[in-house]
């Protein structure tokens, strides 16, 4: 199943013992289109402090009470590397992250989560905190994460013409990939809105607040309009990926 990003925002992350906090920003991978943490706001019990939380602790997501399980306690999270949010997360600050909590490095393998296709444990538990740490290869590397918050409002550019801005996000609820962005189209046109698959983005331009991606306007201006009230099926993806012909992620 597909959601929109949009929706983990404002979310209470419950531990073992006690609720963490509420999500209050995402940091995505735009290199693979995954999310790779949530930056959870925990309020008065760590002084507003922002912590990391990634989905290899998501133990489930309760859409109808808007909670997201963790199978992590509160002591752990107290412990774990404080790091300045409000700044670019660092590649040597995944590792330290990751290695504090023992999860495996997602960037030294072919899957979409390093070694493995899903964010999941070899052993379904409360991970072992110690002095272990990832594979190092790549540790150097320019870090890929992006901030959800920051890119939504990015001005769209096709091959040709501006196509709107950046809404949303399409998540898939199995391995957290980012399957679609979702465009508004409105500023420049009597729009609506439609989705674009995440593989076709080709650049993000920071400096100018704009996404670039590998279709025309007219193309998308063609394409099926998005209804956010309506279940994304994989018809609509099919009819979709017919419309722009192009092979489905599935395929």
């Amino acid at each position: 199943m597909l959601y929109r990003m949009d929706k983990l925002i404002g979310m209470s992350i419950s531990a073992s013992d006690g609720e963490l906090g509420k999500v209050k920003d995402i940091y995505f991978d735009d290199h693979r289109w995954a999310v790779r943490y949530l930056v959870v706001d925990t309020g008065g019990w760590l002084a507003n402090r922002k912590v990391l939380i990634s989905p290899f602790g998501v133990e489930k997501i309760d859409w109808d009470l808007r909670s997201i399980h963790v199978i992590l306690n509160k002591k752990q999270v107290k412990d774990s590397p404080n790091f300045n949010t409000d700044k670019p997360v660092s590649r040597q600050h995944e590792v330290e992250f990751l290695g504090y909590y023992n999860y495996p490095g997602y960037w030294g393998g072919p899957f979409l989560w390093g070694a493995m296709p899903c964010p999941i444990l070899p052993v379904l538990s409360m991970p072992v905190v110690n002095e272990a740490r990832p594979d190092r290869v790549e540790t150097q590397a320019d870090s890929h994460l992006r901030s959800a918050g920051e890119v939504t409002g990015y001005n769209l550019q096709a091959t040709d013409h501006s196509i709107g801005h950046l809404q949303d996000f399409l998540v898939d609820d199995k391995n957290w990939a980012i399957r679609y962005v979702v465009v508004d189209t409105h500023n420049w046109w009597p729009g609506k809105h439609v989705v674009i698959p995440a593989q076709w983005i080709k650049q993000l331009d920071w400096s100018e607040n704009v996404v670039k991606v590998d279709v025309s306007r007219d193309v998308v201006q063609s394409a099926p309009e998005f209804d956010p009230h309506l279940e994304f099926s994989r018809v609509y993806e099919t009819d979709l990926h017919r419309h722009y012909r192009r092979p489905g992620y599935w395929q």
